[in-house]
């Protein structure tokens, strides 16, 4: 992986289908569950006008996930036709191949258990908070949903090109922990920062991490951690520049991507442009 951490990761795959697919068997939530995924939403809202993009905020207002943990079955009607994409429920982290199939036929995987309360400021691994409140919003935007399925494709191909370490990266730097520059100022888009209430606002204010505008390759060259906050985020200037960097084939970038050093999480470069 290209990702580092000494923590075992958790979830329950006794009962995966083949495409590592579960029931969420939402009745199976306790009161106390409920409670905490309540507060944790209460939290991140709290935060989110000052630090996420317009993008988010509107479609996390309309669609309003307060009152309990939700029922996927009740969302998918509202996701397909918003952009036909639906999310499916999964034990927790994925093979790679595996999640980029889902992506790649618009499906997003979402994982079924909840953190504990003990777990409430930090967890590592994805859990259904993650997974829902980071993701699930930007889904109903016609272009993110677009880049996500143009992302999934690219993974494809990439595992026959021995070439999936670049496109983590780029998940990573983009999908997880991407920031966009705005008339406000940056902004986040990212979903590993959007349901995390320590990083939220360090992302934009802390001066410990380097916040460089977007380039493909030179994002597909860095190395990350999954443990830490962020030594380094990467900004777009829009939605659409996310798509139409997805949108030619990366075979020959695989061949410049291996000629070049890859590149330490903390790493500037030259050529960086710094925000």
């Amino acid at each position: 992986m290209a990702g580092q951490t000494d923590h075992a990761l958790r979830g329950n795959y006794d009962n995966i289908r083949a495409d590592y697919t579960v029931d969420q068997d939402w009745a199976a939530y306790t009161a106390a569950e409920h409670d905490l995924w309540k507060r944790l939403y209460a939290r991140q809202s709290a935060l989110l006008p000052a630090y996420a993009c317009d993008e988010f905020l509107d479609s996390l207002s309309t669609l309003n996930f307060s009152a309990g943990i939700p029922k996927f079955a009740d969302i998918n009607p509202k996701l397909k036709a918003a952009t036909e994409w639906q999310i499916v429920a999964v034990p927790g982290l994925l093979p790679d191949d595996v999640f980029f199939t889902h992506l790649a036929n618009r499906r997003f995987p979402v994982t079924v258990w909840l953190r504990t309360p003990e777990e409430f400021d930090y967890i590592v691994e994805p859990d259904i908070f993650h997974d829902f409140f980071g993701h699930v919003p930007l889904l109903f935007n016609h272009t993110f949903a677009d880049y996500l399925e143009a992302y999934g494709k690219g993974g494809v191909k990439a595992k026959g090109l021995n070439a999936l370490d670049y496109l983590a990266r780029l998940y990573w730097y983009t999908v997880e922990f991407g920031l966009i520059e705005t008339p406000q100022g940056l902004r986040t888009y990212g979903a590993g920062i959007l349901s995390s209430g320590g990083e939220l606002p360090y992302c934009i204010e802390s001066k410990k991490s380097n916040r460089i505008r977007f380039d493909l390759l030179r994002v597909m060259q860095s190395k990350y951690k999954i443990d830490t906050f962020q030594e380094t985020y990467f900004a777009i200037k829009s939605f659409k520049q996310l798509f139409d960097a997805t949108a030619p084939d990366f075979t020959p970038y695989y061949d410049e991507l291996r000629a070049r050093p890859e590149l330490a999480a903390n790493e500037v470069i030259a050529s960086d442009q710094l925000l």
